[in-house]
């Protein structure tokens, strides 16, 4: 799996990005002041830095996102999984479960998750 490694910053700028792509480079800039309270040039440095790492893209003053939200969530959780359980699912989901209650909405599409999963 890719490296989609985000910090807490480059991963608050792209999902501005996420929700607003296609977007003008000059209307990312006034979306991260108005979001993030960034000036012009930080957000450009941010930009630059993912640009680099091919995680987005400024084309003509257009910039997208070239790896996608659920790219991102899915390397994250494996970080998380193999970081803290061993690579165990029943581990964290016992963890996660530990102090948490599941609403009837919740638990019916868990085990909907866990059929097609198992197919």
């Amino acid at each position: 799996m890719e490296n989609f490694k985000l910090y807490d910053g480059e991963y608050k700028f792209i999902c501005v990005i996420w929700d607003a792509e296609p977007v003008n480079s000059t209307e990312l800039v006034r979306l991260c002041a108005d979001k993030l309270g960034w000036k012009k040039s930080t957000t450009y440095t941010m930009l630059k830095r993912l640009a680099e790492r091919g995680l987005v893209q400024n084309v003509d003053t257009i910039v997208t996102a070239i790896v996608g939200r659920d790219q991102v969530r899915q390397y994250e959780a494996e970080v998380l999984l193999n970081k803290m359980f061993d690579g165990s699912v029943p581990s964290f989901v016992a963890s996660f479960f530990q102090n948490r209650k599941l609403t009837e909405t919740e638990a019916r599409q868990i085990e909907q998750m866990i059929r097609e999963a198992t197919k």
